[in-house]
């Protein structure tokens, strides 16, 4: 279409008769389509194609697979390797297939408007989250199989897989959080198990101050130190430049208002069962102290009214009542229900002898 002196000529993509075969299909398949209409020996030849690419693609992986994943080493660059062969040889087949139905790539002619709006309102998330894929393989902040937690959604999980899209985090509850890639580089991500599969993690214990504090100290630590799956002892443990001791430890952390407390730190060994683990040391930790001087604390208080103490309201069988602390009378409670005096005869107040 012309609309004017100099304007450009737009065309669209139009098959051709596809009354020859192509050029790459045997003589003799092609005398035998020539019996058949010509859509019917269009189809079966796409058909052919999709079939050989599937055959193909799951030929070469097999190939090229070990190959690869020696070359990575990583599993996720791995799979993202083979995904882009499978999806180079399917980019193939569908080139092919365009050849068979007589569609050229010159044929194909789209506005600059159509095409930017179809980059900008469709393509730019799916680009977004591709372009944050490429980042999250090179600099590798988590791998597949490894034990992360989302830190502002307080979730743990193991990684299944990471694509150049999304990462798909399979949780300890059993269920697939699949979450795009845009978004996972906006998170803070805890990695239970990138270097070191040994966590360290901390118990409060709040004990009272008759307690024996140095016993407890020895006894927590004696009781932390027996259980499966705990670092017992050995090497310090090297994080950075810092070394921490292997076995656990046993701090006295501060002297609060209603005790002492002592912080626990140990190490566990693997850090899948960090629930399990916390519960296993509690419970030693408890038939530990059963026969010694060590007693837990709870938080209690004491109320005091003396001469220095305000009035209290206070309200008995819908009537108020006021209770004056002050040394210049005895309380004045109005409306309380008192308990019936003792009317036996013959019996005094021990205080009136």
């Amino acid at each position: 279409m012309v609309s004017g002196a100099g304007a450009p000529t737009f065309q669209t993509a139009t098959p051709t008769e596809s009354s020859s075969s192509p050029s790459w299909v045997p003589s003799d398949v092609a005398d035998a389509l020539t019996s058949v209409p010509g859509w019917f020996a269009d189809l079966i030849l796409t058909v052919v194609v999709i079939g050989v690419a599937y055959l193909v693609s799951r030929l070469l992986v097999q190939l090229l697979g070990r190959r690869i994943a020696r070359r990575f080493r990583r599993p996720s660059l791995t799979r993202t390797a083979l995904r882009g062969v499978r999806v180079g040889v399917f980019v193939f087949a569908l080139l092919t297939i365009m050849s068979i139905y007589g569609y050229r790539l010159s044929d194909i002619a789209l506005s600059v408007t159509v095409f930017s709006a179809v980059v900008g309102v469709i393509l730019a998330p799916i680009v977004g989250s591709v372009i944050s894929g490429v980042f999250l393989l090179a600099d590798q902040p988590y791998e597949i199989g490894d034990m992360i937690e989302l830190a502002d959604r307080g979730q743990r999980g193991f990684v299944e897989d990471i694509t150049l899209r999304y990462t798909k985090l399979f949780t300890l509850d059993n269920t697939f959080i699949v979450i795009p890639n845009g978004s996972m580089r906006d998170r803070d991500v805890i990695n239970y198990s990138a270097e070191d599969t040994r966590t360290r993690q901390s118990l409060d214990l709040l004990v009272t101050y008759e307690s024996d504090i140095p016993r407890a100290r020895t006894l927590f630590e004696d009781a932390a130190r027996g259980v499966e799956g705990i670092v017992s002892g050995g090497p310090q443990i090297r994080i950075g430049g810092a070394r921490y001791p292997a076995g656990p430890t046993c701090y006295i952390d501060e002297f609060g208002d209603h005790g002492v407390n002592l912080r626990l730190r140990y190490w566990i060994e693997e850090p899948y069962w960090l629930l399990r683990m916390r519960s296993r040391v509690q419970t030693v930790l408890w038939e530990a102290i059963e026969d010694e001087d060590i007693e837990i604390a709870y938080p209690h208080q004491h109320h005091v009214f003396d001469e220095t103490s305000g009035e209290l309201q206070v309200s008995t069988n819908g009537q108020p009542a006021q209770f004056d602390g002050g040394r210049d009378g005895p309380a004045d409670v109005s409306g309380v229900d008192r308990p019936p005096e003792d009317d036996e005869p013959g019996r005094r107040d021990s205080t009136d002898e």
